[in-house]
């Protein structure tokens, strides 16, 4: 197996699915990992984020533009939803 090392902590779970939607349309390995524990019912999750994201270090660079990328095409819908309030 390859070694995976940790290249982004999400911020909730809905980046967490979209991008792990993305890596998987582009046959990139990863591991989507949650810092939520049902022991403390989510209080890491508070502090650390909701989660992060492993893959094998070769992949950043292109993990990192496939974010960005994804990003990029919800901001423009988000500015849309705030003019018209």
């Amino acid at each position: 197996m390859e070694n995976f090392v940790r290249i982004m902590v999400f911020e909730n779970e809905i980046e967490a699915q979209v991008l792990d939607s993305v890596l998987k349309e582009h046959d990139i390995p990863h591991q989507v990992w949650s810092f939520h524990d049902t022991a403390y019912d989510g209080l890491f999750q508070l502090s650390k984020g909701w989660g992060f994201l492993l893959a094998p270090e070769e992949f950043r660079d292109r993990i990192n533009l496939l974010y960005d990328e994804v990003n990029q095409a919800v901001s423009p819908m988000e500015s849309t939803e705030d003019t018209e309030e």
